[in-house]
């Protein structure tokens, strides 16, 4: 039970934190009710994300670097992919206008920081010894961060766009930049996205020859992957030659996003969890 408690805490931190932003940008519909009236500047409220974004750090080095090898799971995998995702998302902060996307993000943080104290890892990863599969791990985390983010992202646009539709846009999301800014984001970390996860097709080619001697395993992971790669890849040529946008790119985005999640994450929990095997 104590071992759960510093990843109870982490979780209840970002929750906090998600319900602080929810009320800010989300739950106040009219102008100048006073749960906007009393917000922090908003330079100040970027770094709040920084105290649980660093417990996570610690507690997921501490559960995937175990003496006895890497530790990388089902729930250590979410856990770090979402840790990157806000961490991706704190960084990007400096550069680019995602200051609505915190009701989303760190509720998924907090649940997914969580689950290595509900489903620890029992068995180390094999093969972590290979250049290859450690490439392999560093590009597919980092394009699902991505795309995770591209996800949210779109929901976060579907929101807006309904609020304006019904009349209750409150003011900070008034103030994020116009839809079509806002698209442009998107097809941007889209883009990042689809060109991590082609690198993480062609690295897992790579470490598949290097530990097996042929290009590939056909299972139904890299079937997922697969469809997932051609559905972002659809999406990206119809935005080219088409113009896709609004409700289709929200479409698309969320099925190939999905396709990644069942390619990764379910086959994982499959394995491990319903299984119990590594």
């Amino acid at each position: 039970m104590a071992e759960s408690l510093p990843y109870l805490a982490n979780a209840l931190l970002y929750g906090a934190l998600a319900y602080y932003f929810w009320r800010g940008r989300w739950a106040a519909a009219a102008e100048g009710a006073s749960a906007e009236g009393a917000r922090v500047p908003a330079a100040f409220e970027r770094f709040l994300v920084l105290a649980p974004l660093l417990i996570h750090t610690w507690l997921l080095a501490r559960a995937v670097f175990a003496p006895d090898g890497m530790h990388l799971g089902v729930a250590n995998a979410v856990s770090a992919i979402l840790w990157l995702t806000v961490l991706v998302y704190f960084a990007g902060g400096f550069v680019y206008r995602l200051d609505g996307l915190q009701p989303l993000v760190l509720p998924v943080a907090a649940a997914a920081a969580l689950l290595p104290a509900l489903l620890p890892s029992a068995r180390p990863l094999p093969n972590t010894e290979f250049f290859a599969f450690k490439l392999h791990l560093l590009i597919a985390m980092a394009a699902y961060s991505l795309l995770t983010i591209a996800s949210l992202h779109v929901l976060l646009m579907t929101l807006i766009e309904r609020r304006l539709h019904e009349g209750a846009l409150s003011r900070p999301l008034r103030e994020l930049p116009p839809l079509l800014s806002m698209e442009k984001l998107l097809f941007q970390i889209i883009w990042a996205g689809f060109i991590l996860l082609t690198l993480t097709i062609a690295s897992g080619v790579l470490y598949s020859e290097e530990l097996f001697g042929k290009p590939a395993q056909f299972n139904h992971k890299n079937v997922f992957s697969v469809i997932s790669w051609a559905i972002f890849a659809a999406l990206l040529a119809g935005r080219h030659i088409h113009g896709w946008r609004g409700r289709v790119a929200v479409r698309w985005t969320l099925a190939g996003f999905l396709m990644l999640v069942l390619a990764y994450v379910g086959s994982k929990f499959v394995l491990e969890v319903l299984l119990g095997r590594a």
